[in-house]
């Protein structure tokens, strides 16, 4: 078997950016409970704890967290299964 050459998690640094700098609003997720898929603009959200809580409009079983501090945030998506997030076209240089 050939062993694989592997990045350091550094080079994520670009990609990640550049996929967290959209609207998350149009983003599609899918609930991990009941397989609901729709807009994360469709959740529902509690804002009545120390962070957001976005439950699904379906079964209403948590998809996501956001809890921020002044130099922070957590972000927690174990109730979603996928985030699909809509990518401004590039055009060839």
């Amino acid at each position: 078997m050939t062993e694989l050459s592997y990045l350091d998690g550094n080079m994520l640094d670009g990609p990640l950016r550049e996929l967290f700098a959209v609207d998350l609003s149009t983003a599609t997720g899918r609930c991990d409970h009941c397989g609901t898929v729709g807009p994360m603009a469709g959740l529902q959200v509690y804002a009545h704890a120390p962070g957001l809580v976005g439950r699904c409009p379906t079964c209403v079983e948590v998809m996501l967290r956001l809890v921020r501090a002044p130099d922070r945030a957590w972000l927690d998506l174990r109730g979603t299964t996928f985030l699909q997030v809509p990518m401004p076209v590039q055009t060839p240089r």
